[in-house]
């Protein structure tokens, strides 16, 4: 059985930890920081076999040189990294061009895990999917979206319509507890939406008890996340209004998506 489990590093972020049972041999994705990974394989008496990242952040990657060492002096082998071949992140001896390799086989996982290119937030970002679970950094948060610091929204539109397009049960592990803050723009830009509503609710009481959003699934944020609905008249509704728009002939998904995509930046 493959279990995930987060470990909480920084303010908000969440780095997953990957188990293939009976093997104590364990995956982590986005390890920002290494202390927290080490505290919780000494006290699980586990074994890092590799890391993936998805993409080159400093609270993603800021744990890998840590971690390398780690690895060498514990168990002598060199720490398998494997990361996006388009960023040339520091330490990564297994860089992945998801262009031509789509498919991956790690040892200590029973499962082929899908490499998905997924740029917008980044460059060359990546996300991957190990049965139906998506690990996607940065690129599909809870209700929201990550910001475009080097991609286009065009590029963005694309990747979110990708994973939008996986299985409606998969799991979204993405890589920060932005949720609660996610929902106030997104009931801003989809007040009436009543599935939006309820997921708003029970985000509240699962916040105000420190328990985690994370894993949302592609289901939910399909009804709930406004990055997902561009086409749907209620969303182009609210950014004719909130733009003073009156000519929606104008907004087809991508105008949609660049207006939302300005609108929440500055929220």
């Amino acid at each position: 059985m493959l279990t995930i489990t987060a470990i909480k590093a920084f303010n908000d972020n969440y780095i997953w930890v990957l188990q293939q049972t009976p093997h104590s041999q364990v995956y982590v994705v986005d390890p920002g920081d290494a202390k927290v990974v080490i505290a919780y394989l000494g006290s699980h008496q586990l074994a890092l076999a590799g890391v993936l990242l998805t993409h080159h952040h400093q609270d993603h990657t800021g744990g890998v040189a840590e971690l390398m060492h780690y690895v060498e002096q514990t168990s002598s082998q060199t720490l398998q990294v494997y990361g996006p071949q388009k960023e040339m992140i520091d330490h990564v001896n297994v860089p992945l061009n998801p262009e031509t390799l789509t498919e991956l086989t790690l040892p200590f996982l029973n499962h082929k895990i899908q490499v998905l290119n997924v740029p917008g937030h980044t460059a060359g970002h990546i996300a991957y999917v190990i049965k139906d679970a998506l690990f996607c950094g940065d690129t599909l948060f809870s209700a929201g979206c990550g910001r475009l610091f080097e991609g286009t929204a065009e590029q963005m539109l694309r990747s979110l319509t990708l994973l939008a397009k996986l299985p409606v049960n998969t799991r979204v592990y993405c890589a920060h507890e932005y949720t609660l803050s996610n929902l106030k723009f997104a009931l801003t830009v989809e007040p009436n939406n009543l599935d939006l509503q309820a997921y708003a609710q029970k985000v509240t009481e699962m916040r105000a008890q420190n328990r985690a959003t994370i894993p949302s699934s592609i289901e939910l944020e399909r009804a709930i996340n406004p990055f997902l609905r561009v086409g749907e008249q209620s969303i182009i509704d609210s950014i004719n209004q909130h733009f003073c728009d009156q000519d929606p002939i104008k907004l087809d998904e991508l105008t949609c998506f660049t207006r939302l995509r300005q609108w929440k930046d500055i929220f």
